[in-house]
């Protein structure tokens, strides 16, 4: 949520955001938000100044009925009026204040300076130089799809009958394979990069999801449990965000860091058209998230930090990625600045995003009224909150599978990833 002294002082900064996020359709909205808000604040004076008004005169009424010097009936009709139009515009307030805060809700962060301006996925542009790692791949290649199941590890077609297109399962050294990417990357964020494990709950409240964003903007990619109002998470951003909705920190504790395991499940209803095969495109996948909170001085800084924190995964897998950072025209609408990492899929021959990490700056803080004193007598301020996949397992896998396939058809296990298998190949035998 955007500051309203912002909208108020710089109109002209937000106009230029939202149409370098290809979002003009939203400038009539802040224009009704500018206006709407000057009728407030009017409306909060008047409605003081009426109130006052009525104090005083109930005192003098008061008076004259305890002295007996007179007849308070002119008066109290007068207050009588004064009170119904204090009424009236209570109830405005009311119908103005909701109509701001859902306004508020659906516009879109500010944008950081080094953000590229760029119309859509096209424009984002690549950060650094790609990442090789020399893997021999000079056979017929099978894609992740066809190893899964000649090597009978996963098994899209019983996931569909049990639940749905979009629902995998892992079989065997599949699913051994999938519990040792999770445990690795834990163990990786905990141990070396200095988060603190949490294991979230899967379900939330509709608070939760407005706290991170998803609510009211993305509300319909979201499962909804209508009898309990929950909803399954669609990351593990949103419970883990949501731990100090509500709090005032000590800035003694910042930054706060934490690495947290969920299933993530997702309706993907604007995915028609889009290649959607195998772990291309799913309703449930696993995934490692890291979340920071952070002063405001320190959040770039930390961006960098999760960004490498990521990378550091590849890296020890050997997996091939490259990182994006989004333009103006494809970063969520939470975020102030985005990288996306990507892997490479060589039997599909393109990259796949498998994480993506951003800061949101103190738009989820004030969302959700994350704060901080920074001495005992400070005003408080909001926070800065930061996340990043660390990482998807979906799409790793199918780099992960293709790079290490074999000429025989089966798969070896990276180096990084024996000591939690327990295997060293998935052989077509086993």
């Amino acid at each position: 949520m955007l500051d309203i002294t912002l909208l108020r002082d710089s109109p002209d900064e937000i106009v230029t955001m939202l149409h370098n996020r290809q979002q003009p359709e939203d400038e009539p909205k802040l224009r009704q938000l500018l206006e709407e808000d000057a009728e407030r604040r009017k409306l909060v004076q008047e409605s003081d100044e009426l109130k006052s008004l009525r104090n005083r005169k109930s005192k003098e009424i008061a008076e004259i009925k305890k002295s007996g010097s007179g007849s308070a009936d002119a008066l109290i009709l007068e207050m009588q009026s004064v009170g119904t139009a204090i009424a009236e515009m209570d109830s405005r307030l009311t119908a103005l204040e909701t109509s701001m805060e859902d306004i508020l809700l659906a516009l879109p962060n500010r944008l950081h300076p080094s953000v590229p301006v760029g119309r859509s996925a096209e424009e984002n542009e690549i950060f650094g130089e790609p990442v090789s790692f020399t893997h021999p791949l000079d056979f017929p290649l099978k894609n992740h799809l066809e190893l899964g199941k000649s090597l009978g590890i996963l098994d899209f077609e019983r996931g569909a009958k049990v639940s749905g297109a979009g629902f995998p399962v892992y079989v065997g050294k599949g699913a051994r394979l999938e519990r040792a990417l999770i445990n690795f990357m834990l163990d990786s964020h905990t141990e070396k990069h200095g988060y603190k494990e949490v294991f979230p709950p899967f379900m939330v409240n509709r608070e939760s999801l407005r706290g991170t964003g998803q609510w009211p903007k993305f509300a319909g990619e979201v499962y909804h449990a209508p009898e309990d109002e929950l909803y399954l998470i669609p990351t593990a951003e949103v419970p883990v965000t949501n731990l100090h909705r509500g709090e005032l920190l000590e800035t003694e504790s910042l930054p706060i860091s934490y690495a947290a395991y969920s299933a993530c499940f997702r309706r993907e209803a604007g995915s028609y058209g889009k290649e959607t095969r195998g772990f291309l495109r799913v309703h449930q996948f696993n995934k490692v998230e890291m979340v920071k909170f952070t002063k405001p001085e320190d959040s770039y800084q930390a961006l960098e930090d999760i960004r490498g924190h990521a990378e550091a995964i590849l890296r020890a897998l050997e997996i091939p990625y490259r990182v994006l950072l989004l333009c103006s025209g494809d970063i969520s609408a939470n975020a102030a600045k985005c990288y996306d990492i990507e892997v490479w899929s060589p039997a599909e021959e393109k990259y796949l995003e498998a994480s993506s990490c951003s800061n949101f700056e103190d738009y989820q803080a004030r969302r959700a009224n994350i704060r901080f004193r920074r001495d005992g007598k400070s005003k408080p301020e909001f926070v800065h909150t930061l996340n990043g996949s660390g990482l998807a397992t979906s799409r790793l896998m199918v780099s992960l599978m293709e790079h290490y396939q074999t000429p025989e058809g089966g798969i070896l296990v990276p180096e990084a990833l024996k000591p939690y298998t327990g295997f060293s190949e998935i052989t077509p035998s086993a």
